[in-house]
């Protein structure tokens, strides 16, 4: 499903990846090495990488996450990459827990 994803769609599914990595003000090694898997297999070129990275160092904006932007023959997928990220560090922190339920209420 992931080599399906378009571009835009990829770099969306990032932006929401390193959001929720963020989702409790700070990115785990764990959480980094996620995200780093997840470059590989959406085969990421160079300035998507590049991207990606500056979104470990600040997280997206907002308004850049918004759950409606996420077309609904993707959102299973999304909801799964997003659940991986907060669960990889294998700490559910409360904010962490709160984003995800609120993400998935939105999607579902």
């Amino acid at each position: 499903m992931l080599s399906k994803l378009s571009r835009n769609d990829r770099m969306r599914l990032m932006r929401f990846v390193c959001s929720f990595a963020w989702a409790d003000l700070e990115v785990q090694n764990e959480e980094r090495a996620y995200v780093h898997r997840m470059v590989r297999k959406l085969k990421l070129d160079d300035s998507e990488r590049k991207q990606v990275e500056e979104w470990l160092t600040v997280p997206p904006l907002p308004e850049q996450v918004d759950p409606n932007s996420v077309p609904r023959e993707h959102r299973l997928l999304f909801l799964e990459a997003v659940r991986g990220v907060v669960s990889a560090d294998r700490v559910l922190d409360p904010e962490e827990q709160e984003s995800l339920a609120l993400f998935e209420q939105l999607l579902v």
